[in-house]
């Protein structure tokens, strides 16, 4: 089996090799701020350095973790669309690439996140609204708590406004024509 060329128990990595693990390290850092696993981050930046694509047995092999975590991370790293499983398989294994275009894994990974958020919270809100307004309305309902809900309405209107917004900026992101002309290389 061979070992990967980035995994630091190589003793036989390049200076190359010895110069991008801080970059690799970087990325994990870059990943766990956003919420991604730190361990996932480094396999990503394993990952995205290496020259051709990778077993799960190679990615175990260099990041020195259980073969069900290694298998969670791939899931987790496919599910963002930073990792793609290829239909080609080398000695019957599954091989696996990362998608080494920043601004297609920016759009892959935050696509995804925003819109997390907005459902999370669009259908919070949706279930609040009608609620509050009702509680608003209601006859026996005392003059404070009609106040509090108003304002609280207000407050849910002003965020169903931004989140309509980010709606639409997670579409522009992922049709790629948000900032498009400020992207280098691309137009």
């Amino acid at each position: 089996m061979r070992q990967a060329a980035f995994g630091e128990d190589n003793p036989q990595r390049s200076p190359r090799e010895q110069l991008l693990g801080p970059v690799i390290d970087a990325i994990a850092q870059t990943m766990d701020l956003y919420g991604a696993n730190y361990s996932f981050g480094q396999l990503y930046g394993v990952m995205f350095f290496e020259d051709k694509p990778m077993t799960l047995e190679e990615m175990k092999q260099v990041m020195n973790m259980s073969k069900s975590n290694m298998s969670y991370g791939v899931r987790s790293l496919i599910a963002s669309r930073m990792v793609t499983k290829l239909p080609e398989k080398r000695e019957r294994k599954e091989l696996y690439a990362a998608e080494t275009d920043f601004f297609q894994a920016f759009r892959n990974f935050f696509t995804l996140k925003l819109q997390r958020e907005i459902d999370v919270m669009q259908e919070a809100m949706g279930a609040a609204v009608p609620s509050l307004q009702a509680l608003a309305r209601a006859a026996d309902t005392p003059e404070a708590e009609r106040q509090a809900c108003l304002k609280d309405l207000e407050k849910l209107e002003h965020a169903a406004e931004y989140y309509a917004w980010l709606q639409r900026f997670v579409e522009g992101i992922a049709e790629g024509t948000v900032f498009s002309g400020e992207l280098p290389g691309r137009e």
